[in-house]
């Protein structure tokens, strides 16, 4: 929403930074703006803009929002990251949810205010969970309520829909609470926002476009709201350009007296806001720009940003490499343009070249000062240490709602055991670490722990946690808000061989990683060092023995989807004499919270510990062979740096960027994190026995608190990879950049097969019900075909031929349909996301084919199987082919069928860009194409070469907007991450 307060251009008394280098996140005792919606003048004395205005205001008039500075709920739902404070941020697209069929939310304002109207939007899921009746209350003590709306028998007829509500009051108030007092019919209620008004109706436009210091965007799907980047300031642009052709303006930010010299560069964040409904992206047609003492400015110059793109207002929009609604950085070289200049003021600009358009962004953290290029010096350290490159937080700023993949800083040794990883959220087992969205009031992020994981995903989620916390508290609390300490990311070292931070109380902790176990070093400079251990619930044990410093426990937490979980055991052992133990209920629980305190002298802490699937006993011998005693930290971590130094080595790239190098060795260390060892060695380092505790066997035994009672099966297994979602990507890149372990990875996997009797769909780590298509079957098909050396290729191939052609006794494995499709030819739609079962299951067919005639061109004249192989061979290719079965060519495209083959939508409903029904997380556009197998056959349907060349043409120029959820109901990650 565009807020409602325009203001007159002006100019304030700040004083001039002058000198070479220059800086400001807009916190108090940083250089602030100079300007209020000023308009840069040109060196032809004219105002630098053109059909461009203030900004349309739109929303809630009088809205008071901006006062907002606390929020409170009956409840909420902290895992999915659908919290309380979602309801004032202003963006539709999160939402507030709590598990009951009532719920209230309070707002504290920083002052009182008269409120007169308040707005709901309705959430994104079902409209069983929206408000029906309720209350609006109105306190000063946050105790003693007054009423001020009741409304009953409402209803919202439309997701994301805005309802308007107002009442008479003149009595200002502090807090304020909408108490929902009955909903639609479901145990949960949720509300997308909830906007409060002094009824003030929305004001006329300004006369120039908005440049001026704000809090910040509320719009953000990574990001805490009214925030920057850094600190609780930035500066906000925004104006409407009326002009249907060129629109542009530039607006001063601040006077400065600042050298460019031949080593100056220039960085910033920008905030580009989405508008909705307008695909061309108006708010990315920015930048900042610098005025400079013989009149020329730095968009004139053909500067590149670091992605090589030109750095003003027109090539940043033109570029589509600056996403909406999140911060980006931008970074460029000035001394390359502009050394020996003085840069006189600094300005953002808009400048767009055609219209009408709505804009709107903030710009946080200018900096501009003499830096070395980072490109040379990150080209010398890929040459030797390439882990130094990979940043374990990249792609962290991530949340449910927008999603960068599976990307939380595991610290681990490559496919190793267990993951070890910093968490802001330490009663979450889905989005473990928020980089920014959770960010305390001061905009910091706050750490509740560091934890062993193992989540392959967060959609997945976790299992098999056990978290430690360092404290200096006089009496040390599980409470996690309690217990949690802030930090910067500038003082975190978040590496895939080490973690280190500082906080900000100037306590640190780091963690080395082995295979099975890590060495944790805590830092307390002033002394009184405790570590507090706990659990994501209380699903689990600890024994504490002061005496001997030995930790020990048992985890039994795990997602639903955590399918196969067993029991973790872990053993630790602290290098310094414990003086206090206790036991922690504030935290997880009383089960799993505990305490070590040292000497109040004690400034160095280190904890040695090991994990195991067995039990205990395993446990302890798993860290008598990773970390005896004596091991030094600093050689934990140069192994681990070592390990993967020669797995990232495998690609060297010359003449790329500082962040071209970032971008690949993060990764390739994503790469190289999964799938994950799921073995143990049980005899000796001299004389290994390899076994495991099977996650797709059923159990033999009951869990004691130091013994599973899982089937311990003798040989390697891997866990930890769902196929659909990384046959395409993830295993070709095993067989090309991993060909020593891929055959170890590909029976890993086999090894389910020998032991439960299939190969999972998604192992997490046993067979979890989840996705389409059993893609082990092609990609283990094509490592073999590649030429991967050491596969059981016998028993890879017989779990692929059983995926293809038994019913499943369960749904959890095999293919699902399978009663009907063999005779069908497709998957009919009575089976969920039925046709891409189906084009998925033609892809898998097509490399069992290929498999098949690869092992029948091998077999000998006398091999019992060699008319069975070429038998395959001939039948799974032309079940390959069955995919034409499945377009339709009154619509022109691919669609599901019902048994009698009646097509599941006519031309007359059809609608190629609506999401979900049959198709898995996609649509019919993005299932145009989803043929690999046959190419020219895909051709051939779209009436050959040209005819297949219009249809990506019309493909690449219709764009995702987002508002075709179809059988989804509502936005999910993938529509708003495709575009």
């Amino acid at each position: 929403m565009t807020p409602a307060n325009a203001a007159s251009p002006s100019v304030s008394d700040q004083p001039v930074v002058s000198g070479s280098s220059y800086f400001t996140s807009f916190e108090p005792g940083q250089p602030q703006p100079g300007y209020t919606d000023a308009v840069e003048t040109g060196p032809d004395g004219k105002p630098r803009t053109d059909g461009v205005r203030g900004p349309t205001p739109t929303g809630v008039g009088g809205s008071e929002m901006d006062k907002v500075t606390k929020v409170t709920a009956s409840g909420e739902n902290t895992g999915g990251g659908e919290i309380a404070t979602n309801a004032a941020d202003g963006d539709k697209f999160t939402k507030w949810l709590v598990f009951a069929p009532t719920g209230w939310l309070v707002y504290q304002t920083s002052a009182p205010v008269v409120i007169k109207k308040y707005a709901l939007t309705s959430a994104n899921d079902a409209d069983g969970r929206d408000p029906k009746n309720w209350t609006v209350s109105g306190s000063n003590d946050g105790t003693t309520w007054t009423t001020l709306d009741t409304q009953t028998n409402q209803n919202f007829e439309n997701r994301f829909q805005t309802k308007e509500y107002s009442f008479a009051n003149d009595t200002a108030y502090t807090y304020f609470k909408f108490d929902v007092t009955l909903n639609h019919g479901e145990n949960i209620v949720q509300l997308a926002d909830w906007y409060l008004s002094n009824g003030d109706p929305l004001p006329p436009p300004g006369p120039v476009a908005e440049s001026r210091l704000d809090s910040g965007p509320t719009s953000a799907y990574n990001a805490r709201a009214r925030v920057g980047f850094t600190g609780v300031k930035s500066f906000r642009y925004a104006g409407h350009q009326d002009a249907t052709g060129r629109g542009f303006t530039w607006n001063k930010i601040s006077d400065v007296d600042l050298k460019v010299g031949k080593d100056t560069r220039l960085s910033y964040k920008i905030f580009p806001e989405h508008v909705e409904g307008d695909l061309s992206y108006p708010s990315t047609y920015a930048a900042l720009d610098l005025a400079f003492d013989d009149g020329t400015y730095l968009s004139d110059l053909k500067a590149k940003d670091h992605h090589g793109f030109e750095l003003s207002p027109r090539g940043q929009g033109d570029s589509k490499a600056l996403y909406t609604n999140q911060w980006n950085n931008v970074e460029a070289d000035l001394g390359t343009v502009a050394a020996g200049k003085t840069i006189k003021r600094i300005l953002i600009g808009y400048d767009k070249p055609s219209g009408p358009a709505d804009f709107r962004g903030w710009v946080d953290d200018v900096r501009i000062a003499a830096a070395i290029n980072p490109d040379r010096a990150a080209q010398k350290t890929a040459a030797k240490h390439p882990s130094d490159l990979a940043l374990t937080t990249r792609g962290s700023n991530a949340t449910g709602g927008f999603s960068r993949g599976n990307n939380f800083p595991a610290t681990a040794v490559p496919h190793g055991f267990n993951f070890w990883t910093p968490v802001t959220n330490a009663g979450s087992t889905s989005w473990l670490y928020d980089y920014a969205k959770g960010n305390n009031e001061a905009n910091k992020p706050t750490m509740q722990a560091l934890s062993i994981s193992h989540e392959p995903s967060p959609w997945m989620g976790d299992r098999q946690t056990f978290q430690v916390m360092p404290s200096t508290a006089d009496t040390p609390t599980a409470d996690r808000k309690a217990r949690a300490w802030s930090f910067s990311h500038d003082n975190e070292i978040a590496r895939p061989y080490y973690y280190g931070v500082t906080f900000d109380n100037g306590n640190a902790a780091e963690i080395a990683p082995t295979d099975h176990a890590a060495m944790l070093r805590f830092s307390f400079p002033a002394g009184k060092a405790s570590l507090v251990f706990d659990n994501v619930s209380n699903s689990g044990g600890l024994t504490l023995d002061p005496a001997t410093g030995v930790v020990t426990g048992y985890s039994d937490i795990r997602s639903g989807l955590s399918t196969g979980a067993g029991r973790l055991f872990v053993y630790g052992v602290v290098d310094q004499k414990v003086l206090a133990s206790g036991k922690l209920s504030n935290g997880g629980g009383a089960n799993v919270g505990g305490y070590f305190m040292f000497d109040a002298k004690t400034t160095q802490v280190q904890l040695r510990i090991a994990t195991s699937l067995i039990g205990t006993e395993q446990a302890r011998k798993n860290l008598e062979l990773e970390l005896p005693a004596g091991s030094k930290f600093s050689k934990v971590k140069d192994a681990a740096q070592e390990e993967w130094d020669k797995k990232l080595s495998t690609i060297e790239v010359e003449g790329a960027t500082a962040d071209q190098l970032t971008s690949l060795y993060s990764n390739l260390y994503r790469l190289f994190l999964y799938p994950n060892n799921g073995s143990e060695n049980t005899g000796t380092a001299a004389k290994p026995v390899i076994s495991y505790a099977s996650p797709t066997s059923p159990k033999v035994g009951t869990d004691t608190p130091t013994t599973t009672g899982s089937k311990i099966v003798a040989g390697q297994t891997y866990v930890n990879n769902g196929f659909w979602d990384t046959y395409r990507t993830v295993w070709p890149a095993y067989s090309l950049f991993s060909q020593d372990d891929a055959a170890a990875l590909v029976n890993g996997f086999v090894q389910q097969y020998k032991d439960g009797g299939w190969i999972s769909r998604w192992s997490s780590p046993g067979y979890a019900n989840l996705m389409v298509g059993t893609s082990s079957d092609v990609a283990f098909a094509d490592a073999y075909l590649k030429g991967i050396k050491g596969i059981d290729v016998q028993a890879m191939y017989d779990a692929a031929v059983k995926n293809a052609s038994v019913v499943p006794p369960s749904q959890n494995v095999g293919r699902k349909g399978m009663d009907l499709s063999t005779f069908n030819g497709y998957t009919a739609n009575t089976t969920g996301e039925g046709f891409s079962w189906s084009m998925d299951g033609y892809i898998n067919d097509f490399g069992i084919a290929n498999l098949s005639k690869a092992l029948y061109d091998k077999a000998k004249k006398n091999d019992p199987r060699k008319q069975e192989y070429l038998d395959n061979y001939k039948y799974f290719l032309n079940r390959a082919r069955n995919y034409v079965t499945l377009f339709d060519p009154a619509v022109g495209f691919f669609q599901g069928k019902d048994p009698s083959g009646v097509w599941g939508n006519s031309p007359s409903t059809f609608d190629p860009r609506d999401w979900g029904h049959d198709y898995t997380e996609t649509n019919a556009w993005n299932m145009a194409f989803s043929t690999p197998q046959d190419g020219a056959g895909l051709a051939a349907i779209y009436g050959g070469r040209d005819g297949l060349a219009k249809k990506l043409d019309e493909f690449f120029s219709t764009p995702e907007d987002a508002l075709h959820t179809g059988g989804y109901g509502g936005t999910i990650h993938e529509m708003l991450e495709g575009p």
